[in-house]
């Protein structure tokens, strides 16, 4: 078996207000519509989309890869969009 040790990160992971609620199943399915306000829009937000996406690193990891393609598609830095997203590229 594989030791895993508590890092800061996983601890904030854990301790994050994920209100108001969202699934990850409802996260996947709005996260297109999602990545796509944000690029169009520095003042877009969708407070449980937030919530969820600091707290659920598959979910995060997921939409920062979206901004990551829809961004270079539209000829924008995505930089900025991912730092609204808490992350700084995909992966």
């Amino acid at each position: 078996m594989t030791e895993r040790r508590l890092t800061p990160e996983l601890a904030r992971r854990f301790t994050v207000d994920a209100e108001p609620w969202l699934s990850c199943d409802d996260c996947f399915a709005g996260v297109d519509e999602y990545v796509d306000g944000l690029l169009a829009d520095p003042k877009y937000d969708l407070p449980a989309m937030s919530a969820h996406l600091r707290g659920c690193g598959a979910c995060a990891e997921e939409a920062a890869t979206l901004v990551d393609l829809a961004a270079r598609d539209a000829g924008v830095d995505p930089e900025s969009v991912l730092a609204r997203l808490g992350r700084s590229g995909p992966g």
